[in-house]
């Protein structure tokens, strides 16, 4: 009876114990939904997330230039609010599954900002994957993005390279033509890329080559053109070079060979090419990313008869 009685209270221990655990684990699932990016990575976040996991958002929201002239909401991976909303969590239930790991069922909908709710919104089910790091559970995971992110990384990071060639080439190549400043930084426009085969990528672009000179915070252009084709790049171990370029004409022969050059491509690159808004911001992304990289302070930009324009947005 003594017997029976102790295996009783052992079990009812133990069952306290894992709904302890459990009760646990949902309330810190509750802490962490707060920080589940919302248009950009918090500071706070580095505690409250893995090493490598908050290595990688951080890449994805900090250290990847934007490229083209669009707003890069990286929202479609993470639950968050948007427009005008806030994302409203509730965790359902959480599963330990190992000493080490918890993954949590998380519903959510979109809440406006005077706290009522769309009855027409859905709910959402997601999934928040925690790992138990030096006694503290962090987030590891949403939803298994984070491979789709490391992912994008590396793709990002082939695409920067090939620009980076890209510019190069634009520099010492065409930009020693042009009256000089003291920075020549191009605008890449990336029309079409294609991996022909191993050691060959052609890229159609339509770029801009400017040479500026500072004065103050304000970079001043004192020359510039467009530059618009094939550029044909080798790669070799990850390294790019240009290994020639084929420009459309100028004058009378530009849009016959813009055709020619550009082939089924020639309608997005028209578009691109004769887009001014889109080509300035183009352009200002791309001061942005050589300023950072280069840790240089110029705040403006200004072409000859112009009024200074703002780099940061």
């Amino acid at each position: 009876m003594i017997k029976h009685t102790l295996t009783i209270t052992l079990a009812a221990l133990l069952l306290a114990a894992c709904t302890c655990s459990e009760a646990k684990l949902k309330q810190r699932t509750e802490e962490l939904c707060r920080y589940i990016p919302d248009h950009e990575l918090r500071e706070e976040s580095k505690d409250y997330m893995t090493a490598d996991f908050y290595a990688v958002l951080d890449t994805m929201f900090n250290h990847l230039p934007e490229h083209e002239a669009m707003d890069h909401e990286w929202l479609h991976y993470f639950v968050t609010g948007n427009g005008g909303t806030i994302a409203d969590y509730t965790v359902t239930a959480v599963e330990q599954t190992d000493k080490g790991h918890a993954v949590a069922t998380i519903s959510v909908r979109q809440q406006w900002e005077d706290g009522s709710f769309d009855s027409t919104a859905d709910i959402e089910e997601h999934k928040l994957y925690m790992e138990r790091v030096d006694g503290q559970w962090l987030m590891a995971d949403f939803d298994g993005h984070k491979a789709d992110c490391i992912r994008h990384i590396a793709i990002c990071r082939d695409e920067q390279a090939r620009r980076d060639a890209i510019g190069d080439y634009l520099v010492h190549e065409i930009g020693e033509h042009y009256l000089k400043g003291e920075i020549c930084i191009p605008a890449i426009s990336v029309v079409a890329s294609e991996q022909a085969d191993s050691d060959y990528v052609p890229v159609l672009c339509d770029c801009w080559v400017f040479w500026y000179t500072p004065s103050g915070d304000t970079l001043k252009c004192v020359s510039g053109g467009n530059h618009s084709g094939l550029m044909s790049l080798e790669v070799t171990d990850g390294k790019y070079t240009v290994t020639s370029f084929e420009q459309a004409l100028d004058g009378a022969g530009w849009e016959p060979s813009a055709r020619r050059i550009f082939g089924s491509h020639y309608d997005v690159f028209q578009n691109m090419h004769s887009n001014h808004d889109l080509s300035e911001d183009i352009r200002r992304e791309q001061l942005r990313y050589y300023l950072r990289r280069h840790n240089l302070p110029y705040r403006y930009y200004q072409d000859y008869g112009w009024p200074a324009v703002k780099i940061e947005n």
